[in-house]
């Protein structure tokens, strides 16, 4: 019986990869977790884990390598697709170096995961899969019935919000066809402490907040949520029999001059920016689904102090 309790991550050294593993172990399951390479000291914080000795098998494996996946995930009653390429701030050819790998890896792990009889698959979309579509209705609350608008992606150079509107609907395409239990997460910008020494687009984002000392930003909304909150909700959706579907994950909406204030007024010594420009109005994305299968989230000011803290101990402040 014990191992119905074996679970794949894929790209578990990543920033919510993480918190998701150590989440799992400390419910007791074993977790395959691959990496690209086991032997490299930005997985090593993954060995360090309570209960990793016993219950986390690190392993080598790469998402356009159908046959690495497979012999991850064979033995396990259940897959986190976590892993999915964050361009840098440009791309010179989105379409091989970030659609493709994203598409092609995803399609890959689905047939890896049907082959071996997997219970279910929970897919890790994002917010911009739902939130880049200009023909929803101005002021209506986005659910999971709306979807980025992949050609307005394309024209406005948006390409991982391509990426991941492509892979999760090419992920549910495949759960219709093959009748593959799969569901999906769709959180937006996450936030929290770090696990890992690797630094992550999205944790960026709130050190630039701290250390650039910007003359100007664009003051917009900002939808957060927790790293730790997220990962709560990937377990909640792979353990509820009844969810289905995709699932939006999101907690806080702030705008960037309050964000700057919530931070100046805890850590008044940073070089925080000096003005703000205003921002282009955003409709709200809704967490009611997630909510309504019993998924909470913590206080934004907790995840701003734990993660300036995380930042801290790891010197990125400095």
């Amino acid at each position: 019986m014990a191992e119905k309790r074996s679970v794949c991550v894929t790209g578990a050294g990543g920033f919510l990869a993480s918190w998701l593993v150590k989440l799992l172990l400390s419910k007791d399951y074993t977790v395959h977790a691959t990496v690209r390479d086991p032997g490299d000291d930005k997985n090593a914080h993954l060995k360090k884990l309570e209960r990793a000795a016993e219950n986390l098998k690190l392993l080598k494996a790469d998402l356009l390598d159908y046959n690495s996946l497979s012999a991850a995930i064979t033995g396990c009653s259940g897959v986190f697709h976590v892993a999915s390429p964050v361009p840098p701030s440009t791309v010179p050819n989105p379409e091989v170096e970030l659609i493709e790998p994203a598409v092609k890896g995803t399609l890959n792990v689905l047939k890896a995961s049907s082959e071996a009889n997997v219970r279910r698959v929970v897919f890790v979309s994002s917010g911009a899969a739902v939130s880049m579509n200009p023909r929803w209705p101005k002021g209506q609350v986005k659910d999971e019935t709306c979807w980025s608008d992949k050609e307005y992606c394309r024209t406005t150079n948006n390409w991982y919000c391509l990426s991941k509107t492509e892979a999760e609907s090419e992920a549910l395409e495949f759960a219709k066809r093959s009748e593959l239990d799969v569901v999906a997460v769709c959180p937006t910008h996450i936030m929290g402490p770090m696990l890992q020494s690797a630094m992550n687009s999205s944790s960026l984002v709130l050190i630039k907040l701290l250390k650039e000392g910007y003359e100007k930003l664009e003051n917009m909304i900002r939808m957060i949520v927790d790293v730790r909150d997220v990962a709560e909700a990937l377990l909640l959706v792979y353990e509820k029999p009844e969810s289905e579907g995709r699932h939006i994950c999101t907690a806080h909406m702030i705008k960037s001059q309050d964000l700057v204030e919530m931070l100046r007024r805890i850590y008044p010594n940073y070089n925080y920016p000096k003005n703000f420009t205003e921002g282009k109005e955003e409709e709200k994305l809704s967490s009611e689904k997630l909510q309504r299968l019993g998924w909470s989230y913590r206080p934004l000011e907790e995840t701003i102090v734990d993660s300036v803290e995380s930042y801290r101990q790891a010197g990125l402040l400095d």
